[in-house]
């Protein structure tokens, strides 16, 4: 008997509480730095959270080099700069970011640019996987539907 009331009872309290959840106005307790609007509007590969952890670790280990918004910093990222090497592009889609693989990003995330003539760091050893993919998520973000489409369509995700 006592295990019938039991059941009844939760069987009862949990519409209940759905209820009170589905109708309570909290949010997440989101800091106003941490809040990164979603730009796009297409399904992506990322999630809102992952955009607005990709700002804060963009902002902390990026951002000084390929700028804020991931609009890049130099005047022509595709020419050399005195010491041979090429300044950090821009990586919001309009330069070449979209014609790498999610896979390629983390590469050259983890190992640095020196091999493609840059001078950007390594950061396997400084960022965990999951700051990798927000970083990337973030710079994302900033892509047209249209880049997206075509980055999706070259493989993307790969």
């Amino acid at each position: 008997m006592k295990l019938f009331q039991s059941i009844k009872f939760y069987l009862t309290s949990i519409p209940l509480l759905m209820l009170v959840i589905a109708c309570s106005d909290l949010e997440p307790d989101i800091t106003e730095t941490s809040k990164v609007e979603l730009i796009q509007s297409s399904a992506r590969w990322y999630s809102r959270d992952q955009v607005a952890q990709g700002g804060l670790v963009f902002a902390a280990n990026c951002a000084i080099c390929h700028g804020s918004n991931a609009e890049g910093i130099a005047e022509d990222w595709k020419q050399r700069l005195d010491d041979g090497s090429f300044p950090p592009p821009p990586l919001n889609g309009s330069a070449h970011a979209w014609h790498h693989p999610n896979s390629m990003l983390i590469q050259v995330i983890d190992n640095g640019g020196a091999a493609f003539g840059g001078k950007m760091p390594a950061f396997k050893d400084v960022l965990e996987e999951a700051e990798k993919l927000a970083a990337i998520a973030y710079f994302q973000n900033y892509w047209t539907d249209e880049i997206y489409d075509q980055w999706e369509q070259m493989g993307g995700t790969n």
